[in-house]
């Protein structure tokens, strides 16, 4: 008996497209998989990310080929950070054959950190993204996103009050085109570094002591946490544009305060 005759399953995705309209972004949205990022230090950090991966379609294509955005991403076998991010991006593209692409990863990002007084451990999480693009054959964007909460004082209610002052937690959101060599802990240090405290995982009472006496000798508006966090952006020179915002959940109102500010070193 002869084999079985094989047949060819036909490839619909490259069938001609004549409606002469190429495509801005077409792949994969909302794809969960399991990540390894690299820390600052190099340790490795284990963590599971939502993954959005987009190709250019040339107007004559009539579509891409899906599975192979799930492919790239299991691929991956090393730790993740902006060098990373760059060859997952040429990776896809040429697996693709397409000349512009879209990667962002947004995951929970843990870092271990101390309490002032009693030095005890725990873990703090963040909101962390990670975005790759190319606009056109040549170029390479890196865009990190880092959310911290921190806690804010208010300076008013510090100046007027007999007791106390009244304060909140803050979600400070720095957005950072940078160089692939910039880390997530270094933007968490910088919101960290300009909040009236830092918040942490636990705390003894010692500690909640020097926390709450920090904030207090270290009050800030909603304006004053997003110029402050600017400056030390515009310092930075692995740093070329940004946005930052402050959202302070405010404890004395129903409503949030908020502010934003946006730059490009590149065009200043």
């Amino acid at each position: 008996m002869n084999a079985p005759e094989k047949f060819l399953l036909p490839d619909i995705q490259s069938v001609i497209d004549t409606r002469a309209i190429p495509i801005t972004r077409v792949g994969v949205k909302a794809l969960v998989h399991p990540l390894k990022v690299r820390a600052a230090d190099g340790r490795i950090v284990h963590t599971v990310v939502t993954a959005d991966m987009y190709v250019g379609l040339a107007a004559e294509s009539k579509g891409t080929h899906m599975s192979r955005f799930v492919e790239i991403l299991q691929a991956h076998d090393g730790a993740m950070d902006g060098a990373g991010l760059h060859a997952m991006m040429d990776r896809m593209l040429a697996r693709l054959g397409a000349t512009t692409g879209w990667i962002e990863l947004a995951f929970p990002y843990f870092i271990e950190k101390r309490a002032p007084v009693s030095g005890v451990e725990s873990l703090l999480d963040y909101r962390v993204r990670m975005r790759a693009e190319v606009r056109r054959p040549g170029t390479f964007e890196y865009r990190l996103t880092v959310e911290a909460p921190v806690t804010s004082l208010c300076p008013c209610s510090k100046e007027i009050s007999d007791y106390g002052a009244h304060n909140q937690r803050s979600a400070i959101t720095i957005a950072a085109t940078a160089a692939e060599d910039l880390s997530i802990e270094a933007l968490v240090q910088i919101a960290e570094r300009q909040a009236s405290c830092e918040v942490f995982g636990l705390l003894k009472r010692p500690d909640e002591k020097w926390v709450t006496e920090r904030a207090y000798d270290n009050p800030k508006f909603v304006e004053d946490l997003v110029r402050d966090i600017a400056i030390d952006l515009n310092r930075d020179p692995r740093v070329f544009a940004y946005t930052v915002e402050s959202e302070n959940f405010e404890s004395i109102h129903n409503h949030s305060a908020y502010a934003l500010i946006e730059h490009d070193k590149r065009t200043a």
